[in-house]
């Protein structure tokens, strides 16, 4: 089989955000674009001659198309050979489990998470290291620079793989194992939790909802809950993936998962639901009549984590990201064990797990993991959740009012502002900044500011830095105010505002969050100017 070396001209923009590189899908399927982007992958690592990778997607539209270019350009630039899950389907955290299980040297995930999916939507590749986690800063860095010089890549003229049977293949000297998509991170599943409890719980008469979202987590969903654990089957909801999530948004929150919502603020709903996102790694939890925040869902987790047989040893710490509540702290400091507060992204969070200082780590932007695969994963939340429940046999509204009346509740609230005009959504940050050194000591919506910085992170294993992280205003009546333009959208800017403010009365836990925020939420609109500078009378979707 032939090496074609095709010359080639850098791309502008190939920076990968918070979780890869996302764009457009078809910018994507632009001659060249994912090309330029693999081959400077494989550079930025050292070359692949003689590797192994991992490689899969969520199934979203291109997946397979991608693959096929990737396998080509592996097997052109002397890999040894790819694991690749069948049809192309690897959620991220069992890519992960693979990496880690099977020993590769690294893995290439395409998804772009919670984003649409279709002709019209979204796609993403990132780069995962051989502990399983997402690369560290350097690596990406590495990646961009060599996007921006990039003169050629190689790739090999073949036929297809065939990705639907199971089995080894080659593709000229490079071996292609096509493998099981669920089963290695089934049995790990299996190491970590009570199945058994798992099962007498569905057994007495339990129900639950998960919402697959029509995205990768439906099969493994399926052969966990419904074939391995014994719930029936419709206990899974959009079980089956498809190329566009069935027209809808795979993000599990109230917003685009409303169905499972309502289902379980109804009269006849079922003890449990659960929602998961295009890749697999975020989750949603509700109980019958409640919503559990991401935030309090971590620190409930973290609480409980002693009752699955995985965690039984304890916590070595905890990390969440900064614009993750506090509710976890409050856990970390009555357990005795640290908590680290580090930027957005789980890629900060790999150093710490590698050097045992945390176990549990988790995001408010719903992904929540731990050391078992260094990545965000959904289900696992799930199960810890329905591991938690069957050892104490108490509705999520009964866990949820006593972690209250143990440690208070921390009210939380996330306002996104979606597509909004890029240079107005910087000018809004350039603004706070100005003005971050003259916040403290003021009163804003009657909340008195007692700090006000743009958050930075030293990296307590490597040293590494991390600048503008996200502007951080705290407020005597503890409470603060997050702001922060993501990095996962890939039209305009998302503008994302996070609420906080401790209760300690359990006369007041029964709150409505945006009421209990309320003087937060107008603290916000005052300091930022949000409705004049980006035109927007309110925020496209709270969480």
């Amino acid at each position: 089989m032939e090496v074609r070396t095709v010359a080639t001209t850098p791309v502008e923009g190939q920076k990968p955000g918070t979780s890869g590189l996302r764009a457009r899908t078809a910018v994507f399927m632009r001659p060249g674009y994912l090309e330029n982007f693999v081959q400077s992958l494989f550079e930025a690592i050292g070359g692949v001659g003689g590797k192994t990778l991992t490689l899969g997607g969520d199934g979203r539209y291109f997946n397979e198309r991608a693959i096929q270019t990737i396998l080509k350009m592996a097997a052109a630039n002397g890999a040894a050979g790819v694991l690749v899950g069948q049809g192309g389907i690897l959620s991220t955290p069992a890519a992960a489990a693979v990496i880690r299980a099977r020993r590769t040297d690294g893995g290439i995930i395409l998804s772009a998470s919670h984003n649409p999916g279709g002709a019209d939507g979204d796609f993403g590749i990132k780069y995962n290291i051989p502990a399983g986690g997402p690369a560290p800063e350097s690596v990406t860095e590495a990646i961009y620079a060599r996007t921006k010089e990039i003169s050629e890549y190689r790739i090999i003229d073949a036929p297809d793989v065939d990705l639907s049977a199971l089995g080894e293949t080659t593709l000229g000297a490079m071996r292609i194992e096509v493998i099981d998509p669920v089963a290695i991170y089934a049995d790990l599943m299996a190491s970590l939790f009570d199945f058994d409890a798992i099962r007498d719980l569905f057994g007495s008469g339990f129900t639950m909802r998960f919402d697959a979202m029509h995205a990768a987590t439906g099969p493994y969903a399926t052969r966990i809950l419904v074939e391995t654990l014994g719930a029936p089957p419709e206990a899974v909801m959009n079980g089956t993936p498809l190329p566009d999530f069935g027209g809808g948004h795979p993000d599990p929150n109230p917003t685009y998962a409303k169905p499972l919502v309502d289902m379980m603020m109804g009269p006849d709903a079922p003890d449990f639901g659960a929602a998961s996102d295009g890749d697999g790694d975020r989750n949603m939890i509700l109980g019958r009549g409640v919503y559990v925040t991401p935030s309090d869902s971590l620190a409930v987790l973290a609480a409980n984590a002693h009752l699955a047989p995985g965690y039984a040893n304890g916590l070595a710490g905890i990390a969440r990201s900064m614009p993750t509540s506090r509710a976890a702290d409050r856990v970390a400091g009555k357990l005795g064990i640290g908590c680290h507060e580090t930027p957005t992204g789980w890629k900060f969070f790999g150093t710490l797990l590698d050097a045992d200082l945390a176990t549990l780590c988790g995001e408010e932007s719903a992904g929540t993991g731990s050391s078992h695969v260094r990545e965000k994963d959904g289900l696992w939340a799930v199960l810890l959740w329905l591991n938690i429940l069957a050892t104490r046999r108490v509705s999520v509204a009964d866990i949820m009012q006593a972690h209250w009346a143990e440690y208070g509740r921390d009210y939380y609230s996330r306002h996104d502002y979606s597509d909004v005009d890029k240079d107005a959504a910087e000018a809004l940050m350039a603004a706070l900044r100005d003005r971050l050194a003259d916040l403290p000591g003021t009163t804003v919506a009657g909340l008195t500011v007692t700090s006000a910085d743009d958050f930075a992170y030293t990296d307590p294993v490597d040293g590494s830095t991390a600048t503008r992280q996200g502007v951080r205003i705290l407020f005597a009546e503890d409470a603060r105010v997050v702001f922060r333009l993501s990095g996962t959208g890939t039209v305009g800017a998302t503008l994302r505002v996070y609420l906080e403010r401790y209760e300690p009365d359990p006369a007041r836990f029964g709150e409505d969050p945006q009421q209990a925020l309320a003087d937060v939420i107008a603290a916000a609109e005052a300091l930022a100017d949000i409705r004049t500078r980006t035109g927007r009378d309110g925020p496209d979707v709270i969480t």
